[in-house]
């Protein structure tokens, strides 16, 4: 008797949710499906409609020889990129035309070996191109750009094969984007100055890179690429985070709201009157910090103050298989190691050419194809979907720091101005 009548409630239950679906459904599965398909419509309007109508170019940037100017010469140069790369589309512009919110593009700065030879690339959107030149030029008028097709075209496009094999691996932040790397601003360098002063070096951590990069042999090839796109606070909270953990560390707390007079009357009319308010503290909870937790609090603080990028890097090192040279495909973990500090870049497991367990070759193969195509072009670690911790924040000082030109040219297979031949194009604007 219990079984029949457990049955009847089935049924019955059963019934009743096929009757709400019958009578409802017409407005329940939009709301199911409403997120889905708002993701899959936005994917195809971005990349398949938008993407696909811009033209993107590549600029090769010789540096002369030496370069004189501090590094706070190129981050400038990267403050004139973020103000040039941002534009916060409207509605017709997101939804009809497709273009990604917050900005309509963004810079791939690459630093390239081909057997030993070195290049800087710049790849952008054609019609940036003069005010990109401009902001180089006005801080480095001594540079030569040009404009070059695109390297990647040259590559294999079926690496990996029986000739060649390729590693990658992807970078992201081990603490949360506030946390700062170690920037120029800690390496030695005079200050005040625009010139060094004679018998005086730069501390320069790319001159590591660029030997390192110098001793590819042919048949190998290393690619660097960082992806900034330029944001706002607005759309990637990470300022309004910062400012959270500066009040953490220095033990801020938010003023009380003042009570109204009848409250506190009725308060006192309940529960009686309050005690004797304890003596409010003369100094401010800072003046109690340790010098190593001031300092830390100002690193917070400065980096929040400057623009950010949304920045993704990820590094490449494709060689034929009898000159593959393992150590070569760490290059790039070793040149992040020089901006450890409050925070570090590390190599993100989830998305390198390496794999322990099931089905192993097969997952590396697929790892290896999709990297290659990802580094080509240009897109975010983990497309097409969302690619999480592949994504984090560099204001421009850190930015500057990873990518500049090199103060001083220390090997002979990066390709420099001897001689600057004229100034820059005269059609650049003013």
């Amino acid at each position: 008797m219990p079984e029949i009548f457990s049955q009847l409630q089935l049924q019955e239950t059963l019934s009743l949710i096929l009757s709400v679906f019958k009578n409802w459904g017409w407005f329940i599965l939009p709301l199911i499906l409403y997120f889905p398909l708002r993701s899959l419509y936005f994917w195809w309007v971005n990349w398949e409609v938008w993407y696909k109508k811009i033209k993107w170019i590549l600029l090769e940037i010789k540096p002369p020889k030496e370069i004189l100017k501090p590094f706070k010469a190129m981050e400038d140069v990267f403050n004139s990129f973020w103000a040039i790369a941002y534009h916060s589309p409207n509605w017709k512009e997101k939804w009809c035309e497709g273009e990604p919110g917050p900005t309509s593009g963004w810079l791939s700065c690459e630093i390239v070996s081909i057997g030993g030879e070195i290049h800087f690339y710049l790849r952008i959107r054609e019609g940036w191109r003069n005010l990109i030149e401009s902001a180089i030029y006005s801080q480095y008028p001594e540079i030569e750009i040009s404009l070059v097709d695109d390297y990647t075209k040259y590559l294999p496009s079926d690496i990996p094969n029986k000739d060649w094999d390729l590693y990658g691996e992807e970078y992201r932040f081990l603490q949360e984007d506030p946390f700062p790397i170690k920037t120029y601003s800690v390496f030695f360098e005079p200050k005040g100055e625009t010139r060094v002063k004679i018998g005086e070096e730069k501390i320069d951590p790319l001159h590591s890179l660029l030997e390192d990069l110098s001793k590819l042999k042919p048949g190998e090839q290393f690619l660097f690429q960082i992806n900034a796109e330029s944001v706002l606070d607005k759309d990637y909270p990470w300022q309004t985070r910062g400012r959270e953990i500066a009040n953490k560390l220095a033990k801020r707390h938010p003023k009380e709201k003042p009570k109204l007079i009848l409250q506190e009357a009725f308060e006192i009319l309940i529960s009686g009157p309050s005690p004797k308010p304890e003596e409010k503290e003369v100094y401010p909870p800072e003046m109690k910090l340790t010098p190593g937790e001031k300092e830390y609090l100002k690193d917070v603080e400065d980096k929040i103050a400057k623009p950010g990028f949304k920045t993704s890097m990820r590094a490449l090192y494709l060689a034929k298989r009898d000159a593959w040279f393992t150590p070569h495909q760490y290059i790039a973990r070793a040149y992040l190691s020089h901006f450890i500090y409050d925070n570090l870049i590390i190599h993100w497991a989830e998305t390198q050419a390496k794999v322990q367990y099931f089905l192993r070759s097969r997952r590396i193969y697929l790892r290896k194809r999709k990297l290659l195509r990802n580094y080509i072009a240009r897109f975010h670690p983990k497309y097409p979907r969302k690619p999480g911790k592949g994504v984090f924040i560099l204001n421009i000082e850190e930015l500057a720091t990873i990518f500049h030109f090199p103060s001083k040219v220390i090997v002979p297979t990066l390709p420099y101005v001897e001689a600057k031949k004229a100034g820059p194009p005269p059609e650049l604007p003013v």
